[in-house]
């Protein structure tokens, strides 16, 4: 599709939105009443795997990192291999998601993935985010939604902001490991603004020095009807980073221990957003615009002498990136033949520019040789329509028609254009007895990094889902659902910004089955999650069809426990990540990880309280990510394949103190 075509069908979208338009909270402090965590009630969604969690939730539970936000998502797994200032990694639904590939994520509206990144395709980084200002994250997984269209793959999570908070917070955390925390946020008549600093070292040899800061304004107005927000986002880190380490090394360094003490990195985001929603005489008009400037130098070292023994592994992958964008749509109803039909039309324009994205071999944070530099232009539109019909009290359709188009332009390199069409439908059949049945289908898919498309790499890799599934309400406070999926992708092949390179890989195939239970009784609130999933190349290839770092099992646990009128609240965590492949033959597998996390709360008065968090409560030696690869350790006269780990953090307590005013 050539650029004058798809600004063409973007201008087009606009206009027909412009016409339709013509015509005529959280409480304060972190341990709270379990009331409303969940608002996943049957007849509210198209699929029996999407949900919404509300904010009471959120701040109910402890978390050891900001990133782990989206494990409130079911069968989603958040892991670290280095230091806490970049991305985390993220496993779904059989996928080894590295740091976002195929899980689409927005905050208050912008997208968060970034695409052509210098550190790896939808890099994901929620660092930026203050928690406590988190109103509800809504869900969804495969790709059935039209409005879902880049990274969406295994599913996409809508993370949305506070207007206003019911009192002040003035919250101040001290732990071990040198984890200090401060946090100041209120509203005061249409604004909204939060502050929050943080400083940790962690339990690492080489201290990791977080220096991290975040702010927050929102100035907003009107009503849910009818209204707008304008949000601005500031967000800066400095921190060591500890990288994955062989097993070979444990002797000589300790599990904690770093083979290049000078790893690490910086990051950077600013951002302003715009939101305008409107009921007016023939529908709903909701607008998002948003611009976002980001900044990453990031130094690692994951093979330490194999490739230049004198002087080290190291490299350093830099970007500086311009983000702009905006999202709009149109809902409205009609009835057509005696049918009810409840439509949605919409585009979504976003524009990257990154200036320069780059890979360089450094010594000890020093640039000693350019591998690669580039100059990036990557520009997409997507079209969407979807319609819900109403065909019987018992049975509804919804049917959608998504089109993208993309620009990939590198400096001196070349450019090219390319499109997909992607069509999804949904039949929901129900409720009886409070219980309703779903049957999803639909095609999504992920853009490949613009360095990889110019060398001839597929611009755009479509992937088919389905899903079965049913929600009930039956027992009386539970909310259960059960869901059995495939999804087969075109092909796994990413840009490797390790190496500067796109990394081949073959089509494959996933299925799994996943099972929800939300059980609330008074005070009492208990979560079970469990997902099995099974990931295959579906292409021969000698070396085996495994994926490696595929997830096979995921489970979760929680209960908390919250009496009203009473000073003490208790929550507990379990999460166990179960073992995956490392290589394609599966003969070399990783452990699993369970890991337990407690939050015990006393409210002295009614604005003050003090709570303590534990992370790891048993303290187990496992891991957070594993891989395996070949490096070489200084002094070591060959390069040998190895099972590199980063370890989950020791036994660790955090305690706040927390002020409403």
């Amino acid at each position: 599709m050539k650029r004058h075509t798809m600004a063409a069908g973007c201008a087009l979208a606009v206009a027909a939105c412009a016409r339709a338009a013509e015509e005529p909270t959280t409480p304060a402090v972190p341990v709270v009443e379990v009331v409303g965590h969940y608002d996943n009630g049957v007849g509210r969604f198209d699929a029996a795997s999407a949900g919404t969690v509300t904010a009471a939730l959120i701040a109910a539970r402890p978390a050891l990192r900001t990133g782990e936000l989206l494990e409130f998502v079911p069968g989603l797994a958040v892991t670290q291999h280095s230091g806490d200032g970049k991305a985390n990694q993220y496993f779904l639904r059989g996928f080894n998601l590295d740091h976002g590939t195929d899980f689409a994520t927005y905050v208050d509206g912008m997208p968060v993935n970034m695409r052509s990144h210098a550190h790896g395709q939808g890099y994901t980084d929620l660092n930026f985010l203050i928690p406590e200002l988190v109103q509800r994250i809504d869900y969804r997984k495969g790709p059935y939604t039209a409005a879902d269209g880049d990274f969406a793959s295994a599913g996409s999570a809508r993370i949305g902001i506070m207007d206003s908070l019911p009192q002040g917070i003035a919250s101040a955390t001290v732990g071990e490991h040198g984890y200090r925390r401060a946090l100041l946020a209120d509203s005061t008549g249409s604004l909204l603004y939060g502050l929050d600093v943080q400083r940790n070292d962690g339990p690492w040899t080489v201290p990791e020095d977080v220096r991290r800061i975040s702010g927050l304004l929102r100035w907003s107005g009107g009503d849910r009807e009818n209204g707008y927000h304008v949000t601005a986002m500031a967000y800066r880190n400095r921190w060591n980073g500890t990288d994955q380490i062989p097993l070979r090394a444990v002797d000589a360094i300790g599990r904690f221990g770093s083979l290049d003490p000078t790893d690490g990195g910086r990051a950077s985001r600013y951002s302003v957003s715009y939101a305008r929603y409107a009921n007016l005489s023939g529908g709903r008009l909701e607008i998002n615009a948003y611009a976002v400037r980001s900044m990453l130098d990031l130094y690692s070292n994951f093979t330490y002498a194999l490739d230049r023994p004198d002087e080290g592994d190291q490299f350093r992958q830099s970007e500086r990136r311009t983000m702009a964008g905006f999202d709009t749509s149109w809902a409205w109803q009609q009835k057509v033949g005696g049918v009810e039909l409840r439509n949605k039309a919409g585009v979504q324009v976003r524009a990257d520019r990154l200036a320069p994205v780059g890979l360089y071999e450094t010594v000890a944070r020093r640039t000693s040789a350019t591998v690669r530099e580039d100059r990036v232009r990557e520009t997409s539109a997507g079209i969407f329509l979807e319609s819900a019909q109403q065909w019987t009290p018992w049975l509804r359709t919804v049917a959608g028609l998504r089109g993208d188009a993309y620009r990939f332009n590198v400096t001196g390199k070349g450019s090219d254009d390319a499109a997909i069409v992607l069509p999804k439908l949904s039949v929901i059949m129900g409720p009886w007895r409070d219980t309703e049945f779903f049957v999803n289908a639909g095609h999504g898919f992920h853009s490949n990094d613009a360095r990889g498309v110019v060398d001839g790499v597929t611009p755009l890799v479509r992937t088919r889902g389905v899903e079965a599934g049913m929600r009930t309400e039956a027992i009386a406070g539970l909310q259960m659902s059960l869901t059995a999926w495939h999804l087969a992708s075109g092909s796994e092949l990413v840009y490797v910004g390790d190496a500067g390179t796109t990394e081949p890989s073959r089509a494959s195939r996933r299925r799994g089955i996943e099972w929800n239970n939300h059980y609330t009784n008074g005070p009492l609130q208990v979560d079970l999650d469990l997902a099995v999933s099974r990931a295959r190349y579906s292409e021969f290839a000698p070396e085996g069809d495994r994926v490696p770092g595929a997830l096979e099992r995921m489970a979760s646990f929680g209960v908390t426990y919250a009496p009203a009128g009473q000073p003490w609240s208790a929550g507990f965590n379990l999460r166990h990540f179960g073992p995956r492949p490392l290589i394609e033959d599966n003969s070399v597998r990783s452990n699993g990880t369970t890991l337990a996390y407690a939050r015990i709360g006393y409210r002295f008065s009614p604005r003050l309280q003090v709570t303590l968090d534990g992370f790891n409560l048993f303290d187990r030696a496992v891991s957070d990510i594993d891989y395996f690869y070949e490096s070489r350790l200084p002094g070591e006269a060959q390069a040998r394949e190895d099972v590199h780990f980063h370890p989950a953090e020791p036994r660790t307590f955090r305690l706040t103190l927390a002020y409403a005013f």
